[in-house]
């Protein structure tokens, strides 16, 4: 029986404006316990930034994070699936284009994410990174 992206994607997902700073975005991923953010404009999907996209291209760069915004720390090249494609789909993207998360976009707004972490705990849940998908994050 195929799965569809849906059936494990993460819904609602964070989304910050292009403009929104990589302090206040840090902060975001901070207390929300999140490594991506989905970046829009207005509601449509614009990029997705990672903690480690804010770390090397934008805080490694110098200047002041408050100044700085997302715009210029996000991945905008991004592939996408819907949330009726087959969860093989989302594999195999993954797999061509060696990328952790993909948004869910349904008439390009987004709608979700699928991550890594959440294939694994689909697929083969005993995995070490199945464990280490549902482990408690490290304070």
């Amino acid at each position: 029986m195929p799965q569809h992206v849906s059936d494990i994607m993460t819904g609602h997902p964070t989304t910050v404006g292009a403009q929104t700073s990589v302090t206040a975005v840090a902060r975001i991923m901070r207390d929300q316990d999140l490594g991506a953010v989905l970046v829009t404009d207005g509601d449509r999907l614009r990029g997705l930034v990672t903690d480690r996209d804010l770390v090397v291209r934008s805080l490694a760069e110098g200047g002041d994070p408050e100044e700085h915004t997302v715009s210029g720390a996000c991945s905008d090249d991004l592939v996408t699936v819907g949330p009726d494609d087959d969860l093989d789909l989302a594999i195999t993207l993954m797999r061509e284009h060696a990328v952790r998360r993909i948004p869910v976009v349904d008439h390009g707004r987004p709608v979700g994410i699928v991550s890594l972490g959440d294939l694994a705990m689909e697929r083969d849940p005993d995995s070490a990174l199945g464990d280490i998908s549902v482990a408690r994050p490290n304070d």
